[in-house]
């Protein structure tokens, strides 16, 4: 039992997941700063191709994000092996979302970065880096729902080591491909986006042999095709909300992304620099939001209710603490890194205008992830989609139009907007953790039964009352 408590303990779920976003951030960081070597005009359609991906990667973290939550769940109510079904069942069904999306995106590239306004100058950049990048959005369904599964098990350090292979594998043909280096073609942002695809595929097939060994019970090629109607119907009654949720935050950002396509490519550049910034700030919090879900996911389902509902402060804190000194860094270094991606000093300036309401912005996000997060580790998913899919459109997106393009404040003007919304939909999820409700209900459902134990004692056992 203790060791089941370890296993499922902040800290032990944290650091894993810290470094292995932050591995991934720096595939996005060393793809931007190897494109910038090529041109501006090339990490502007990247920063947009990218914004793309994540728009169509709903279709698949939906399924992929209600089965890690409902995995931890089972796992805590001791149910393994259907937490073992539910995660086989996710990774088909991505898996085959995530073909499709390959065939799309393969063959529609320049209308997609047309329907963005995209400057017709850059459409055949577009066309290079998301017909290639996007042809192996079914590795990216794999790996997403792989990861998510094995992270909510309790084993984080599994993706931890398939990011790092992965990173290794991608710098080296980046730096290859660009330069013409260790006997590659110089083929420039064709090579980085070759480059990424064949590092997914060599992170796909490192999480297949992961996967199968993840549950007490070994997966086989014939599980593939096991198909628990009851089980699914819970995926998608936690997925659905999360996947409008995700689904409105990404096509506000595209509309937000638009706009600032609009401004010319100096902005639509200086955002996504700033993004990586940003990323780099506020990866320690994230991976706290994370962890705390897999840990209150687990507690809820072992019906552990009042360590949930104090585990959801505790993270919170202490991600509040993280991303506050992590801002003061942000502040400093804010100059120093943007130079390090270009030399423009249009951009420069354009992005340091706003580097103070960057560092403002993120205590917000992690008031609204921390708690936001868990809520929706004991399933209050429809609550977190209504209040975003109003405040990232009619705040975000609304007031990005009002004040960045009516009003002609320009990205300063989106930053104001992007800022009110993380408030506001952070004091309205932590409002909604306090009053307890998905936890009272679960209580009652649950009465008759008494659970008996100390925190500090890590010791539990259930009995009727």
């Amino acid at each position: 039992m203790v060791a089941e408590k370890n296993k499922y303990s902040l800290w032990f779920l944290a650091w894993p997941i810290f470094v292995e976003l932050l591995l991934q951030l720096l595939l996005g960081a060393v793809d931007t700063l190897m494109v910038s070597r090529v041109s501006d005009d090339a990490v502007a359609v990247v920063g947009l191709a990218n914004q793309i991906f994540q728009a169509v990667m709903i279709l698949f973290t939906t399924v992929a994000s209600g089965a890690g939550i409902l995995i931890a769940q089972k796992l805590g109510a001791k149910q393994p092996e259907s937490a073992r079904t539910v995660g086989i069942m996710a990774v088909t069904i991505s898996g085959l979302i995530g073909a499709v999306l390959s065939v799309i995106l393969y063959v529609e590239a320049v209308p997609l970065a047309r329907l963005f306004h995209l400057e017709e100058r850059l459409l055949p950049l577009a066309h290079t880096y998301i017909s290639i990048v996007g042809s192996g959005m079914v590795l990216t369904a794999l790996t997403a729902t792989m990861s998510t599964t094995i992270r909510n098990t309790g084993n984080t350090k599994g993706p931890m080591i398939t990011a790092i292979g992965m990173n290794i594998v991608h710098v080296v043909m980046n730096y290859g491909w660009i330069n013409g280096a260790f006997g590659f073609p110089q083929l420039g942002l064709t090579g980085v986006a070759i480059s990424t695809l064949i590092s997914r595929l060599l992170a796909t097939c490192l999480l297949i042999y992961m996967f199968v060994t993840a549950f007490e019970r070994r997966i086989r090629w014939r599980d593939l095709w096991v198909f628990n109607r009851n089980l699914f119907r819970e995926i998608i009654k936690i997925g659905w909300p999360l996947g409008v949720n995700m689904s409105s935050w990404v096509l506000s950002q595209l509309a937000i992304y638009s706009f600032l396509a609009t401004m010319g490519a100096t902005a639509l550049a200086a955002r996504t620099y700033m993004n990586t910034l940003e990323s780099i700030c506020f990866m320690l919090g994230y991976s706290i939001a994370l962890s705390a879900q897999i840990q209150i996911a687990h507690l809820f389902g072992s019906g552990q209710f009042q360590l949930a509902y104090k585990a959801g402060y505790r993270a919170t804190w202490i991600g509040l603490g993280l991303v506050g000194c992590n801002s003061i860094v942000l502040l400093l270094i804010g100059h120093s890194f943007l130079g390090l991606f270009t030399s423009d000093t249009a951009i420069i300036q354009l992005a340091l205008s706003c580097l103070v309401l960057t560092a403002i912005l993120q205590p917000g996000r992690m008031i609204n992830m921390g708690f936001g997060n868990a809520l929706n580790a004991i399933g209050d998913t429809r609550y977190n989609m209504v209040i975003s899919l109003i405040s990232m459109w009619g705040v975000a997106a609304g007031l990005s139009y009002v004040l960045g393009l009516h009003y002609g404040w320009g990205l300063a003007g989106i930053y104001v907007a992007m800022l009110c919304d993380e408030y506001l939909r952070g004091i309205l999820v932590a409002i909604r953790w306090r009053k307890k409700k998905y936890l009272r209900m679960a209580e009652g459902r649950t009465k008759g039964v008494e659970v008996v134990g100390t925190q500090e004692s890590g010791e539990w056992s259930v009995h009727s009352a």
